[in-house]
Formats: structure tokens, sequence, C-alpha cells
């Protein structure tokens, strides 16, 4: 243990796979010196976990009904009760974690490398490219999010699917802009002008250097923006345009129980506790990353 961690330490790695690891435990130990960092990739873990390991967290079938025991309060036979049709909440908002991350997953898969790469090749290009890109980039940020998901679901129809594009879609241009910022300042480097001179070609300075150099911008807005994923995907779920019946999505768990707010509060309030839990632990991770990987103070120096 002492010799990895004087390896880990070291100032002067003689390898690229000593650099690239000791980079990563710098970054582990500055979000461990955070509290809120630290509470926040918690979370973020245990959802993960809970997405992995549904089927045997959950004590009942998420789509089994009990119509015996609808509308039962929380106690030991359904921890987080039961809503309208005899399902286990608790359950059902465990296979609710494996929806979200899924969407989550997808709209990062999605938009942020389109973004990177829009906003790169912009930045780098300039002139008439840059022009075009950011016009673009412009309209679809000239446009409420929220609002233009909801035309292209309903354009779309309602399903999963078709919400995951949707919020893809309207997501993408911030990474564009943030991209682009940090492209105008790489391509001007010593280092790129040095790369030039050798004969790199303009796709080869993007790919191999500029878009690696940007890509620790883009995972911490990102992760930064998984809150507003999840807060989308669930507004989508509550008004009937994102996952359908019966699957337990927490925004159409909450849409389901709001008739039952006043009486049987568990219905609405246990899944809408998950979403502002998950959200706010992706929010503290986010900060945190923003922190460490800070050029000029974090792990990324």
């Amino acid at each position: 243990m002492t010799t990895l961690r004087t390896w880990l330490n070291d100032e002067s790695p003689a390898s690229q796979r000593q650099a690239k690891a000791i980079r990563l435990y710098r970054i582990g130990q500055g979000l461990l010196r955070n509290p809120l960092a630290a509470l926040g990739g918690l979370i973020v873990l245990l959802l993960i976990l809970a997405a992995a390991f549904a089927p045997i967290i959950a004590t009942h079938d998420p789509l089994a009904q009990d119509l015996a025991a609808r509308l039962a309060a929380p106690g030991a036979a359904h921890w987080m009760g039961t809503d309208e049709l005899g399902r286990d909440i608790w359950s059902r908002t465990v296979f609710g974690a494996r929806i979200t991350l899924g969407i989550v997953l997808l709209v990062a898969v999605l938009a942020a490398p389109a973004g990177l790469v829009i906003g790169a090749v912009s930045g780098y290009a300039g002139g008439w490219v840059d022009r075009i890109l950011m016009g673009i980039t412009d309209i679809f940020l000239s446009m409420p999010k929220l609002i233009l998901a909801l035309a292209l679901v309903a354009a779309l129809g309602p399903g999963i699917e078709n919400a995951v594009i949707a919020i893809a879609v309207t997501s993408w241009p911030a990474y564009a802009r943030i991209a682009r910022a940090e492209t105008q300042v790489i391509r001007h480097a010593e280092f790129i002008d040095a790369i030039r001179l050798q004969g790199a070609s303009g796709l080869r300075v993007v790919a191999g250097h500029v878009l690696p150099l940007c890509a620790s911008s883009t995972i911490v807005r990102v992760t930064l923006d998984m809150a507003g994923i999840i807060l989308t995907a669930a507004g989508l779920g509550f008004i009937g345009l994102g996952a359908q019946p019966p699957l337990p999505e927490w925004g159409a768990m909450i849409s389901r129980g709001r008739a039952f707010i006043l009486d049987q509060w568990w219905v609405a309030t246990m899944p809408g506790f998950a979403i502002v839990v998950v959200s706010l632990g992706f929010c503290f991770l986010g900060d945190g990353l923003r922190d460490v990987l800070d050029p000029k103070t974090g792990a990324g120096a």
C-alpha cells in the first residue's frame, strides 16, 4: 500500500499510464476533501447501485397490483406505502432509478459529444464555419429548453426514446458554446503551432489535441446538467409525454399521486423526494468536479 501511495504521489511520472493514474488519484482526493462533493458522489453511487441491483433491493414486483392493499400507509409490509392500484412505491421507486439513470446516460452520450465536436470545429475553423455553426447554436439557445422539448416530443410522440431525443436536442448547444470558447484559446497556444509545423492536419489537431483538452469542462457541465435533465424527464413524464404506464418513472408516479396528495401524501411525495435527492447529488458532485478540475487550483493543474 505504501509503495502504491508513493507511486501515485510521484511528482515526476515515468509513463503516461502513471501520469493518468496520478491525475485520477488527485481528483479523487480533491472530491473526498469536499464534504458536499463526497455526499454528491455517494448519492450518485447509491443511484447506480439501486439501478444495478433493483431486483434484489425491491421487496415487491413494481408492476404487481394488490387492490386489497391500495393506498396503504408506509409500514413494515410496504416501506413507502402503496399507490392507488396497490403497487409497492418503494419497489417502483427503486426500479424507477433504472429509467432515470438510463435517460441521463443516453442524453449525456448523445448531447455532450455532439456539442463538443461542433464547438471545437467552430472555434478552430473560425470564419464562415464559425458563424454558421454558432448561428444555429444561438437559435437553439434562444428557445426555452422545456418548451422546445415539449414541442419535439409532441411531434415525435410520447415515449422514453422520443423524450431522450428531445432532451438531447435541447442540451447540446451549451456544450458547443463551452467547447468553442476553450478552443479559441487553445488554437493560439504554442504547442498547437508546433503540431501544425510538424505537418498535422486540422482534423488531427482537433481530434487529437483540442477535444481532449476541452473534455474536462464538458464533463463538469454534463454533471451539473444532470439535475436539469432529470427534472425535464420527470416533467415530460408528469404530463404523459415521457415514460408510459405502467413503467415506474418518477415523474409519472408523481402525476398519478397528485390526486391523493392531501390524504395519501406518500404516493406523490416518495418519488418526488427521490428526484430532489438525486438532483442535489448531481449538483454537489458537479460543483466538486468543477473545483477539482480547475486548471488553476485543482487536480487539473
